[in-house]
């Protein structure tokens, strides 16, 4: 498994920052610790706590917030959810679950992320066609 960090602009409801972020497609959900998001946007209560299971056999974290981001990657606006996890190892983790949404593809070799503008365009007019 090979991953990549780069420094990502995430933007919320009341600023916005920029994150080293680990695109990790072995981590299925994207991540984020809570000691970067101060005045980027409140972090919202989860219905239940998420036990999530750590690499160390039986060890499990407990999730109680979420965070939604905009985030640029090569100027192409995307957004999703991201766990807010305490002592995570890194700024910002983001996931096979966004990779997969967006259709982000890593270039290991060249240390890039690549994002079809068109694939954000189409989920732009999805959404106005329910609105």
């Amino acid at each position: 498994m090979s991953i990549l960090k780069l420094p990502i602009l995430y933007v919320g409801s009341e600023n916005e920052k920029i994150l080293y972020t680990l695109f990790d497609s072995g981590a299925n959900l994207s991540c984020i610790n809570p000691d970067f998001i101060a005045g980027i946007a409140t972090p919202i209560p989860l219905g239940r706590v998420r036990r999530l299971a750590t690499a160390s056999e039986g060890h499990y974290m407990e999730i109680r917030e979420v965070i939604r981001l905009d985030f640029y990657i090569n100027n192409v606006l995307l957004s999703d959810e991201f766990l807010l996890v305490p002592n995570l190892s890194e700024e910002a983790i983001i996931g096979a679950a966004t990779l997969q949404k967006w259709r982000i593809k890593l270039d290991f070799e060249h240390d890039q992320v690549i994002v079809d503008p068109k694939v954000a365009k189409l989920q732009l007019i999805k959404c106005h066609a329910f609105s």
